[in-house]
């Protein structure tokens, strides 16, 4: 990224700079912009596309819709297409897993079911523990992981840094099937939250893990 402009954060973008670059485009997120902002580049006549996939497939078909935009649709459909395949194939798999995946520490965040990461697990073998609450990001005790009884416990390196030592959060636990039978992964969390082309790569390391 040497040498080029920075426009700031998520959250705190440099509007201004964004202005005289003069942007032909700029793409946001639901999740990660702020309305406000959305709203005063539109008002200086900036078009911005607002993505908000909260499943695989819509992950998929935002590549054809971004290659459109951008006039590269024979490209973007390609890479939908083949994104797609894939789908297909990861979803023909039987083996199913009961899954935690925090997404913070201190206190333990994880996901509900109307998320994009909750959908990556389901299409790559893993039922989440924690799909029917009702917020999105919920809090949860490791009392209350335990009594899910996941099979699998996934600790992703984004948003939170899970490393090596955040496994012996579990050890209290040895009858939770994940810690019993030692299935606790560190896992790029980029596999599991980033959309687009890195669909390919978590749907073909995600299955492979989940089930093993």
């Amino acid at each position: 990224m040497a040498g080029k402009v920075r426009v700031g954060g998520e959250k705190d973008p440099k509007l201004d700079v964004i202005r005289q670059l003069g942007a032909d485009l700029v793409i946001a997120n639901v999740e990660e912009n702020v309305r406000e902002h959305v709203e005063t580049l539109r008002s200086w006549g900036i078009p911005v596309y607002v993505t908000y996939p909260r499943t695989v497939a819509e992950g998929t078909r935002l590549i054809a819709e971004l290659g459109a935009l951008v006039g590269a649709g024979d490209r973007g459909r390609a890479m939908a297409d083949d994104l797609g395949a894939r789908l297909d194939a990861a979803r023909a798999r039987g083996v199913r897993r009961r899954v935690f995946c925090p997404i913070w520490r201190r206190p333990y965040m994880t996901v509900n079911g109307d998320t994009y990461v909750s959908d990556m697990l389901a299409v790559c073998g893993g039922d989440n523990v924690f799909a029917g609450r009702s917020t999105r990001y919920p809090e949860v005790g490791l009392d209350e992981v335990a009594a899910a009884r996941p099979e699998v416990i996934l600790l992703p390196d984004e948003p939170y840094r899970f490393r090596l030592p955040h496994l012996a959060d579990f050890s209290p636990y040895r009858d939770v099937p994940a810690v019993r039978d030692g299935r606790i992964h560190l896992v790029d969390g980029k596999l599991l939250s980033w959309y687009g082309p890195r669909i390919e790569a978590a749907l073909s390391v995600l299955p492979g893990l989940l089930a093993s």
